[in-house]
């Protein structure tokens, strides 16, 4: 873009990082839709209010080879509030279709495999962060976002804000991750936040962001190379494993759906299909009802 471009753009970008907040989107949608408004400027290097509708097609057709369903879908929600919101102008609707969805179970550690990661982490704040996250069952947003005030020792819950889909709940606080919160804070001491930012005490004490969250994912990934863990993992897998050892462990999926917080029940039995306990269970039970049965198979051949 040349400088009268880039001035024009810098100029609209901000008005829809405006619009967003002024309707009360969540800063994960502020943020992927403002990507958006990025992208498609850096795909053409023009500003995004002069395009056409075939420029439109062209830059959705190469976005489906390149990103997941997900993000194509995202683009498009934010190009079209930039549309109508920014621009004032009628958005025309750029035609996708949606490819066979493909169904992936996701990487399971075993008990063992997360002690090993949480052993092998050298840094306190992030071994207090995954045995967090593992233990509760959390998403890594939920872990960054955990106040002094969240924590409930009475009752040993911990009260989980504004989670997916701006809802929140309450999940059990395991006695051990409670010691280790306690432990990791009074290194800090933050006023309210768990894990504040900063690589010294100080910093953190005085900090006004949380822990980055790139930067989590990066170590997380490092660290569980260096325990020699090769299954493709990040720290949402760590939610996977709570799920799928809550059912090794007997809990009904009616439980372990309140726990973590699924809105649909089908989300929470997909952990059946992670575990060998549940298998051999399933089949020890049918084999079970079938031996029930009075049979008497004389019948001619």
């Amino acid at each position: 873009m040349n400088t009268v471009q880039q001035k024009r753009f810098n100029s609209l970008y901000q008005q829809h990082i405006s619009a967003l907040r002024r309707q009360g989107k969540v800063e994960q949608t502020i943020n992927a839709y403002s990507r958006a408004v990025r992208r498609i400027s850096e795909f053409f290097d023009q500003c995004p209010d002069k395009l056409t509708q075939q420029q439109l097609k062209d830059y959705f057709s190469a976005l489906v080879t390149s990103h997941s369903w997900s993000t194509v879908k995202v683009d498009r929600n934010g190009l079209q509030f930039f549309y109508k919101q920014v621009l004032d102008k009628r958005w025309v609707w750029v035609d996708i279709v949606k490819p066979p969805q493909q169904k992936v179970l996701p990487a399971i550690l075993t008990l063992k495999e997360v002690e090993r990661i949480i052993n092998g982490t050298r840094e306190l704040r992030y071994q207090t962060f995954l045995l967090t996250a593992y233990s509760m069952g959390l998403r890594l947003g939920e872990v960054l976002t955990l106040q002094v005030g969240d924590m409930d020792a009475g009752h040993m819950k911990v009260h989980i804000r504004q989670g997916k889909g701006r809802k929140d709940r309450r999940v059990t606080l395991p006695q051990r991750t409670l010691e280790a919160l306690r432990a990791y804070w009074a290194t800090h001491r933050h006023p309210s936040l768990l894990f504040p930012a900063g690589k010294t005490a100080v910093l953190r004490h005085e900090a006004t962001q949380v822990m980055n969250r790139s930067g989590l994912q990066r170590s997380f990934k490092v660290i569980a190379r260096s325990c020699g863990i090769n299954k493709p993992v990040t720290i949402h897998t760590l939610r996977h494993c709570y799920g799928a050892h809550l059912v090794e462990a007997g809990l009904n999926l009616r439980a372990i759906q309140q726990e973590m917080g699924h809105e649909c029940p089908k989300t929470t039995a997909l952990y059946t299909q992670l575990t060998d306990v549940t298998q051999h269970n399933t089949g020890k039970l049918i084999n079970r009802l079938i031996d029930r049965l009075q049979l008497t198979l004389d019948g001619e051949v």
